[in-house]
């Protein structure tokens, strides 16, 4: 399995629409896919599914003139594409997509639809001449975090959680890992957590390899209700070394200030759910007085990088961000083969 900073041919999303939970913001909303959509364009392809008749032949028109951006008429039951996608992987330095089994998160939610987007694209020509497979166990985008050397950070909260893939222990599923995405070592996280995440913590919105050597991670003010947490959280990610023995080196990213939906529930707003496409990274921002700091690390972790911030307020109010929404789909063939 490539790290996200390998070289890509696109990056997928699942536009919203007007029958779906967006409904209500979709006026909101719809600029902000925009805005994904055409800053990937500026670097490398999209692909974009449209879960109406109606959004196809809309969108279709509209991004006539973007030769980067295809749009594929597919039904969807939401948009986060991170979990609905094909991760990649190389076999014999060729690309592989690997469909795994979508269940809403533990069946929290409709995805019956959702869990065949990705083979449906498969089928209208979206990834080229990729190869795709199918798994048939449960694993999301958004749990996956890699070096691309065959080592994977992730949570026990989610990849061990009984409503994804019960009868399954750790050994099993480290050894399904290995077997499906090649992976040669499992770090495993047992704590931290956001407010109003429903995803049972997956990794992306708290702890990303920035390159082989390098984690960004969340860490909170002392008077934020998360401090406890993300400061266990960071005293684990002190204890893991690189496979040569040393310690990785960590990069904190400031905790945004606490943002509310209408009810007064606190919302899990982040800027760990950055995007890395080709020689840019896309980072979600909120309008809250840390967006200059997550910025500015961000800049120090990809000096060679465009940084694109991309108010992703309206986003959060379904409880994800900016990588939530996105898929890269890896180049075809690896340049280390």
């Amino acid at each position: 399995m490539p790290a996200e900073w390998e070289p890509q041919t696109a990056v997928q999303l699942t536009w919203p629409t007007a029958s779906g939970d967006w409904r209500t913001v979709l006026n909101r909303v719809e600029p902000v896919f925009h805005a994904i959509a055409t800053t990937i364009a500026q670097h490398q392809n999209v692909i974009i599914s449209c879960g109406s008749d109606t959004d196809f032949s809309r969108l279709s028109h509209l991004y006539q003139n973007h030769k980067r951006i295809s749009f594929y008429r597919v039904d969807n039951n939401d948009t986060w594409a991170r979990d609905h996608g094909p991760v990649s992987c190389y076999i014999e330095g060729e690309l592989e997509l690997v469909d795994f089994t979508f269940n809403g998160w533990g069946n929290k939610y409709a995805s019956a639809l959702d869990n065949q987007i990705s083979r449906q694209l498969h089928q209208l020509g979206a990834y080229g001449s990729a190869i795709m497979t199918s798994e048939h166990w449960i694993l999301e985008g958004g749990s996956l975090e890699t070096d691309g050397n065959g080592t994977l950070l992730t949570t026990e909260q989610c990849l061990l959680n009984p409503n994804r893939n019960p009868g399954l222990s750790r050994a099993d599923i480290e050894q399904r890992l290995q077997s499906s995405l090649g992976i040669k070592r499992v770090l495993w996280l047992s704590n931290g957590h956001l407010e109003g995440d429903d995803t049972d913590a997956h990794i992306d919105t708290l702890a990303r390899f920035c390159s082989s050597s390098t984690i960004a991670y969340c860490q909170a003010r002392q008077a934020d209700a998360h401090y406890e947490s993300l400061r266990a959280m960071e005293k684990e990610l002190q204890g893991l070394c690189q496979p040569n023995g040393q310690p990785y080196q960590l990069l904190p990213l400031p905790l945004p200030s606490a943002i509310h939906n209408d009810e007064g529930d606190r919302l899990p707003a982040t800027y760990a759910n950055f995007l890395i496409i080709n020689n840019a990274v896309l980072l979600p921002i909120y309008g809250v007085p840390e967006d200059r700091v997550a910025v500015e690390r961000m800049i120090q972790a990809f000096p060679n990088h465009w940084v694109h911030p991309i108010n992703c307020r309206p986003i959060v109010e379904q409880y994800g961000s900016l990588h939530c929404l996105t898929m890269q789909i890896h180049q075809e063939t690896s340049n280390a083969s």
